[in-house]
């Protein structure tokens, strides 16, 4: 079963990590293609094509947003947006070497990060151990635009926060991603300001009213290592949905810090609930919040998340 080998040399440490990976599968000999990416949506594209051409397997080297593009290529989205995504292979592996800013699908895998050694061998391990984990179809810009979101979304504070780590330079790139992270974060947190928003779970209007932060997460992490959601699982069946309002800008810092841990459920200003189903809406064109979907912008609310149980094999 053949293996497609997919490279995103601008991820933060790909350069670096493509070498040593690139060495241990020439050991195993594994029979592999390598290719990669040259622009944004690349990967989805080369994935579809590989999996339609019979490719077993398909690893990402790179982070968090390259591994979402090469997810969504899993999947056949179909002309009428309320079809569910239809699998190409449902057999096919995904599998990933972390080597982005933040690597929170990987991170949340195992609980922490963990070494890049690590990663390979489960990847070269002659028994290869998956996992059946779930996956978002979000439909935004007015419910109009389709996209697979793997991991984790956020809209408000952190759909900005992903735009600003996304435009940062080389400079800001020798930094870990825990820093590129926060320091995006105060940048967003200076200009923000709170809008009305009205978040529905099942049908169900969960909230309704100014918004700092709307969070839809399937993965236990997310921006560079946050805990948004302390019981988030991917293999559960149900999407976290995480809502803060009526923060401060010093509430907002304060939550920053405890965020990562998780201890900012404890804020009664932040409210987490759980569903399969999930509608955010804004109701003026300048209320239109940035959606940040595993640290790419795919583009801006009203938007609509559903669950797609167990519909993806992953290799851990």
């Amino acid at each position: 079963m053949q293996t497609l080998i997919i490279v995103n040399n601008v991820a933060a440490k790909a350069r670096k990590a493509w070498p040593i990976i690139e060495k241990e599968l020439k050991e195993a000999n594994l029979d592999y293609q390598v290719y990669a990416t040259n622009a944004k949506g690349d990967a989805t594209q080369k994935t579809r094509t590989a999996l339609r051409e019979g490719v077993g397997t398909i690893a990402v080297v790179g982070g968090d947003g390259t591994l979402s593009e090469t997810a969504e290529g899993f999947f056949e989205l179909a002309e009428n947006l309320n079809s569910t995504p239809r699998s190409i292979n449902p057999n096919a592996r995904l599998a990933v070497f972390p080597a982005g800013t933040g690597d929170d699908f990987a991170r949340g895998m195992h609980g922490k990060r963990v070494p890049l050694q690590r990663w390979i061998d489960s990847f070269l391990a002659r028994g290869q151990q998956t996992k059946n984990v779930d996956v978002m179809y979000g439909r935004c810009d007015g419910f109009q635009k389709p996209f697979i979101c793997l991991n984790a979304s956020t809209m408000g504070i952190g759909g900005e926060t992903a735009a600003r780590v996304a435009a940062q330079g080389k400079f800001m790139r020798n930094f870990s991603g825990e820093f590129r992270f926060l320091y995006a974060a105060l940048g967003a947190l200076a200009v923000w300001r709170e809008r009305r928003v009205r978040v529905t779970v099942d049908g169900q209007v969960f909230a309704d009213g100014p918004m700092n932060l709307v969070g839809v997460a399937s993965g236990l992490y997310a921006g560079g290592g946050m805990m948004l959601s302390p019981d988030a699982r991917n293999d559960d069946g149900k999407l976290d949905v995480v809502v803060a309002s009526g923060l401060s800008r010093g509430n907002v810092m304060t939550e920053l810090s405890r965020v990562h841990q998780g201890g900012h459920v404890n804020n009664p200003k932040v409210n987490i609930t759980q569903g399969e189903i999930v509608r955010i809406e804004t109701f003026m064109l300048k209320d239109g919040m940035p959606i940040e979907v595993d640290g790419n912008v795919r583009g801006v609310t009203p938007v609509e998340f559903r669950v797609l149980p167990g519909a993806i094999k992953f290799v851990v």
